[in-house]
Order: C-alpha cells, then structure tokens, then sequence
C-alpha cells in the first residue's frame, strides 16, 4: 500500500494562501507569488514537479476546489480548465453532496460528504497501491496531520512574505517531524521534506 504525502508551497512567514482569497485571488493577495518556481523554474524544479504528480489520487478541501459555500454551482468545474493536472481522481471534501465529475486527461472529481477518513480510504482504493496525496488548502491537510494520517510532507518554502492569510499548521498540535534532508531548490523556493513520526 502506497504512502499518504502532503505536497505544499508555503510562504517563509507560514502562509499556503494569501489574505482575502476570492474568485479573483483564489490563493489571496499576493499568493500567486509563492508559486513562481512551478511556472519559471519548472526545469530545475522538475523532480519536485514529478513527486508532485505521481500520486495515484489526490485529496482537497472544498475550497481548493472552488469559491463557493452552501449549494454546488453545478456551472463550476475547478479552477483549472478543461484539464486539470492531476490526471487521476481527486476526492473533494464537502458537507454538500455531489456527482462525480469527469474532465479531461483521466481527473475525476469525486464529492465526498462522510470525512477525512472517508475520502482517505476511497482515495487509498482507486491509487491502487500507489501514494495518495493530500493537495491542500491549508485547513484540510491541518486536519490530516492533526488526526496523524499523513506519512510525508514536502514543504516548497517561497522566499515570500505574505503577512497573513491561511496559516499551514494552525490546530495540528506537537507534531513529531523528522527532516529527510533538504532538495536542491533555485533562488525561488526550497525544497524540505520531513517524516510524519508517531
């Protein structure tokens, strides 16, 4: 069975999201900034980029998912177009429920109303053996780590300062890290990857 890992770009002062995340700021004020290192470094960021990828199904909160509460806008598809990246199911958690949602280049999202442990294992048996990973936003993967359900998180530490927002380890308690080392990263972020002890 596959591991359960946590990938997050998260700003130097804590922060995965900007404050007043909106439809025209879905990562907040100045929370694009963070993820520069995807977009103009992707080449020598490319191995962070595969771990990234490889999951064989991808858990998030409702909120990573879209901006709206209470009622689905059906009209609503994700932030990511027609294709999203993740080309495998991704398990949304939500109080609402929903019908699977299919795009293009294999992305299934699936609506999941019973909770994190829930979504876990569904996740865990579509992966079919592979890693399972916890895609974000902040509360989400806090309430994952706080319930000692996650194996293994990368942190993509953005030379950023954003100065509030969505903090990452807000409520997770003492959490028992053990750094794995440090990846080579490039003037826009650094690579940190820690174990998740027991």
């Amino acid at each position: 069975m596959g591991e359960v890992t946590c990938d997050v770009t998260m700003s130097l002062d804590g922060y995965v999201a900007g404050p007043h995340q909106s439809l025209e700021n879905p990562l907040g004020v100045g929370g694009e900034r963070m993820h520069r290192w995807m977009f103009e470094q992707r080449e020598q960021n490319a191995a962070a980029i595969e771990r990234i990828t490889a999951a064989g199904a991808y858990i998030m909160g409702r909120n990573m998912f879209g901006p709206d509460r209470g009622d689905w806008d059906l009209d609503w598809t994700g932030w990511w177009g027609e294709e999203p990246p993740y080309h495998a199911p991704v398990f949304v958690l939500s109080h609402h429920p929903r019908e699977p949602l299919p795009m293009k280049g294999g992305t299934t999202f699936h609506f999941v109303t019973e909770g994190i442990e829930a979504a876990l294992a569904r996740a865990r048996e579509a992966a079919g053996g592979r890693d399972v990973a916890v895609a974000g936003g902040a509360e989400t993967i806090g309430r994952y780590l706080a319930a000692g359900l996650i194996d293994e998180l990368r942190l993509h530490v953005a030379p950023v300062l954003l100065g509030g927002g969505a903090r990452l380890f807000d409520g997770v308690g003492d959490l028992g890290l053990r750094a794995s080392g440090p990846a080579p990263g490039t003037d826009l972020v650094t690579h940190l990857t820690y174990r998740i002890t027991r």
